[in-house]
Formats: structure tokens, sequence, C-alpha cells
């Protein structure tokens, strides 16, 4: 599955953006899929994920301030991300895996077999 993340931009702090993430090429809804950032001069983190049964799981950091969501008849995934804090800055990847179970996650990046390439989001203060 091909996938592209698009929707980033620059935005103040307290601010709100909406990720997108469209996939084609397979079927998408076969997929688990998850969203992971990278800072510059860090590693890259786990930070949404939402499984084939639409179960969602995320990093504490953005707990009440993130939601995960997929449209599979647009094969879409979204990230709305409100309150946005100088710290989410980063770039942010799309990724896609396959899993078990109907609601099986992960947060570790090597479980997912396919991503898309990244979009900027920028928090200032």
């Amino acid at each position: 599955v091909q996938l592209q993340a698009s929707g980033g931009g620059l935005v103040q702090a307290g601010g709100s953006l909406r990720l997108s993430c469209a996939g084609s090429g397979r079927t998408f809804s076969n997929y688990a899929l998850g969203w992971f950032r990278q800072a510059p001069g860090k590693e890259r983190e786990f930070v949404a994920a939402v499984s084939v049964g639409r179960y969602t799981y995320y990093t504490n950091s953005v707990k009440g301030r993130f939601t995960v969501s997929r449209d599979n008849a647009k094969n879409t995934m979204y990230l709305q991300m409100n309150n946005l804090k100088p710290e989410d800055t980063a770039v942010y990847h799309c990724a896609a895996g396959q899993f078990w179970d109907r609601d099986d996650l992960s947060r570790l990046d090597h479980s997912y077999s396919y991503w898309g390439q990244g979009t900027q989001v920028t928090v200032s203060s």
C-alpha cells in the first residue's frame, strides 16, 4: 500500500491542525494504521494508531489533545491535533501494517511495513 501524508503547517501554540494520510494500491481497510513523528535530533516516536476494528491508542503526551480516525471509504486516516504545543513540532509520518487480530495495534515502528513521506508540523510559542 502506498501512503501519502498531508496537512502539516505552521501554527501558534494552542492552535489546531488536521493531518491526512491517503492510501492506495491495496485494500486499505485490512491495515492497522499509525502516526509517528520525528523532531530534529531525536528518534522517531509513536503518536497514535487505529486498528482495523477502529480501536485507538495514543502516546501519553497527546491523549486528550489528538484524535486518530479512519475513513475506509476514502482510503484515508486522519489525525486531528488540538491545543498544539511547541514540543509537538516534528515531521509526522503515517504507516500501515497487518497484525493477527483486527484490534491489534503497535507503538513499535518496525511493526509497520508501509510508510508515507512526512509532513512538517511547526508550532510556535
